[in-house]
């Protein structure tokens, strides 16, 4: 490919559902020489990529062995100056706890141009494949994404967050669920308050568990929920909850209900 038309993207592929991914990311991947997918990518997306295309897997996921952050970025800025267009494929979104600010600052301070094509991020999908809105007038003024996942940077502020009473949508929880609800209850959130967590969201294999605050962690640990997995806290879960207990069998979204 002749270097003026290089080209490098960070592609969003969505929470799972490969019907999740957007027109404009099927259309990018069709264009790269090259794709370096993440894990928690699923894997049907790839058939979007070109037949021919060189595909190299660089593993993100918490608690496994993966390819270093420098490594992906120096494989990247190696393909893009070899006259090779480069798709980064990413879970959700890449501008959502995916790294792809990095990403972007690397390649731009290597003069590369990136595009950035958004992705249905988990937060806002994984609530919704159980009826969860993640906003809801009578509910919330707003949501909060924050990362459970506080390896160097710090623990976030919980009661800062209780005191917004927002929605609050964790991403990378799933380790430290008991810390974060005794953080949440200690700082003066209700034991009563509805939450829900959601694993491989729209994906076929996707389970989830509710309970209020006060039995959530063990809920989540009877259910055996383990990571990728989205966390929702606050009174929007109701709706899942309610939906839940309309629901006689039970069995439709294999779930598991806590009361």
């Amino acid at each position: 490919m002749h270097a003026a038309m290089t080209r490098a993207w960070l592609i969003g592929a969505g929470p799972g559902d490969v019907e999740l991914m957007t027109l404009k990311a099927t259309r990018a991947l069709a264009q790269a020489d090259v794709v370096l997918v993440d894990d928690l990518v699923n894997p049907d997306v790839l058939q979007f990529a070109r037949a021919d295309a060189l595909v190299v897997h660089v593993g993100k996921r918490g608690g496994h062995p993966s390819t270093p952050q420098a490594g992906i970025v120096a494989q990247m800025l190696e393909h893009v100056k070899a006259g090779r267009s480069v798709a980064r494929l990413k879970g959700g979104d890449p501008f959502v706890f995916g790294r792809g600010g990095e990403e972007q600052q690397a390649l731009q301070a290597a003069g590369i141009e990136v595009e950035i094509i958004n992705g249905v991020t988990a937060g806002i999908a994984a609530p919704a494949a159980i009826g969860i809105p993640v906003t809801h007038r009578e509910h919330s003024q707003g949501v909060v994404f924050v990362t459970g996942h506080c390896a160097g940077n710090g623990e976030p502020d919980w009661a800062a967050l209780v005191a917004t009473r927002m929605t609050l949508v964790i991403y990378m929880g799933m380790r430290r669920l008991n810390d974060i609800v005794s953080a949440l209850l200690a700082a003066g959130m209700s034991a009563a308050t509805p939450c829900a967590a959601i694993e491989s969201a729209t994906r076929p294999e996707q389970r989830h568990a509710l309970a209020r605050l006060g039995e959530f962690a063990d809920a989540v640990a009877r259910a055996g929920l383990g990571s990728p997995a989205i966390v929702v806290i606050g009174e929007v879960a109701s709706l899942a909850l309610a939906r839940a207990a309309d629901d006689a069998s039970g069995s439709a979204n294999n779930e598991t209900v806590a009361r």
